[in-house]
């Protein structure tokens, strides 16, 4: 990581940077005083034009699901390290034959892990079962981060089941590709984490956390304390794996020290299959 102490520098990425390693057959980008304002790139990744950037990442996805009939989503975080079965029994195999020691405990932990993946595939299965028949304004669509892992097992299952599934996908360092089970039209790519967030809200009616990192992590906590102020209208949250989260955060410890109520642990729901998940969801509206 770098450990620049120097406050002059700017603390977000450069856009124009992003956009030119982009560029079509990795030419550089020129500018152009000629063209057009709203089609002259150089121009819309400017420092001054990024509340202009916002709005266009708000609108795009948002215009292209009302019109593909998105208007209700289950979402579902996880972890993007999370492996299928068959390919944790891989990376073991190859592990015991490399003889490395570190490589075969990642790759046991991997294994041990795997269920997860099977179970978000089927949670999303008996979602796209659900809504197989429904009319329109009844459908729920399953909506991801559009990564690997965790994400690809919920976009797995509902095409697997026929369904359309969104993806949410952002631009990053080291580029996450969308998985290859995303409905290719509900496939988007974000640059600000602030902006995919809202998306994952908007049309939201639960989440579905598994086993992740500092990113479901993060979008967990949006989300808990969305509904906890009142900003958001409740939503089933539900965290799967009981013994992962209770081990990774004591929410008791922080209703005994008084920082939160001891009701507002009634925001979320632990679970350890599909069939739970998905009744906590069934129950919460009656389905």
């Amino acid at each position: 990581m770098d450990t620049t102490q120097n406050l002059s520098e700017p603390r977000l990425p450069d856009s124009e940077a992003e956009l030119k390693s982009q560029a079509d057959l990795g030419h550089a980008l020129e500018a152009d005083a000629y063209r057009l304002a709203f089609a002259d790139p150089e121009f819309l990744v400017r420092r001054e034009t990024r509340g202009i950037r916002f709005q266009l990442e708000m609108l795009k996805p948002d215009l292209d699901q009302a019109e593909q009939g998105i208007d209700s989503t289950i979402v579902v975080f996880g972890s993007a390290r999370s492996a299928s079965p068959e390919m944790a029994q891989a990376s073991l195999q190859q592990a015991q034959t490399s003889g490395d020691p570190n490589a075969l405990i990642a790759a046991q932990r991997q294994v041990r892990s795997a269920h997860y993946y099977d179970q978000a595939r089927l949670f999303a299965r008996q979602v796209a079962g659900h809504s197989a028949h429904r009319r329109p304004e009844e459908r729920l669509f399953i909506a991801t981060g559009g990564g690997p892992g965790i994400m690809e097992a919920a976009n797995r299952g509902s095409h697997e089941m026929g369904a359309p599934s969104v993806g949410l996908n952002i631009s990053l360092l080291h580029e996450q590709h969308p998985n290859p089970y995303i409905t290719p039209t509900l496939s988007f790519k974000f640059h600000y984490f602030a902006l995919r967030k809202m998306h994952f809200m908007m049309r939201a009616k639960a989440l579905v956390a598994f086993p992740g990192g500092f990113g479901t992590l993060d979008e967990l906590f949006e989300v808990i304390t969305l509904v906890q102020t009142r900003k958001a209208k409740p939503v089933p949250i539900v965290l799967f794996g009981t013994d992962y989260w209770k081990r990774l955060v004591n929410m008791d410890v922080l209703v005994e020290e008084g920082v939160i109520a001891a009701q507002d642990l009634d925001l979320f729901t632990y679970v350890d299959d599909a069939d739970a998940a998905w009744e906590v969801i069934r129950t919460f509206y009656d389905l």
